[in-house]
């Protein structure tokens, strides 16, 4: 079975993007602060048939994201879609905002995508995906919260890296922007927003590029 990875699930766009992949075929690993955190999740997966697990780890942890992903291939024996989701959103301006809580904001919306690459690779076929969650705010950021905005422009930056460097072992890495606010309803809504993140990976290699928009 095929086997999708979530490093910062929830119960929004992550549980979405997951059920997703569920239907597909995947089973499915969440990855939160805490396993107990996850429970509510893994529960509404497994009740529609998924096969689905929780993890709780400290993502801001090296150490900790290299074992949960060497967790997942020694439990599952391979990692078919690594998909990036977390971020930080710390309200303070740049008036507001020091640089050790901007290193601290990247730790988690940047860092770990480095680690959990690095251990899951050896585990990626040909034809395995990176997928990593963007945001409208690496064009245009908030004012009240820059943090943010610099998180994702620096993984998209990442992300035309990985792509590159992956490309040689047949394995590529995607940035879906969303260039809107996620809502509870409509185009921007996590069922919406989550089949264009699938929809990105599955595409061929020839018509592969590393940055996907989705403007609803």
């Amino acid at each position: 079975m095929s086997v999708y990875v979530v490093p910062g699930a929830g119960p929004g766009l992550g549980l979405a993007t997951a059920r997703r992949f569920a239907d597909t075929g995947h089973a499915v690993v969440l990855v939160g602060q805490t396993a107990e955190q996850m429970e509510p999740l893994v529960a509404d997966l497994r009740s529609a048939g998924a096969t689905a697990e929780g993890i709780g780890a400290d993502l801001t942890n090296p150490s900790e994201v290299t074992a949960l992903i060497e967790g997942v291939i020694e439990r599952h024996g391979r990692i078919d879609v690594l998909h990036f989701n977390p971020s930080a959103r710390r309200e303070a301006d740049v008036l507001h905002l020091t640089p050790d809580q901007l290193f601290e904001d990247l730790a988690l919306g940047v860092a770990p995508l480095l680690p959990a690459v690095r251990a899951a690779v050896g585990a990626m076929a040909p034809g395995s995906r990176v997928l990593v969650t963007g945001s409208m705010a690496a064009d245009k950021p908030s004012p009240a919260a820059p943090s943010l905005g610099v998180q994702k422009a620096a993984v998209r930056n990442l992300v035309t890296s990985l792509d590159a460097t992956l490309s040689e072992r047949g394995i590529r890495a995607v940035a879906v922007q969303i260039n809107g606010s996620l809502a509870k309803e409509g185009r921007f809504a996590p069922p919406a927003v989550s089949a264009a993140l699938h929809a990105a990976t599955v595409r061929s290699d020839n018509e592969w590029t590393a940055h996907v928009g989705y403007d609803g």
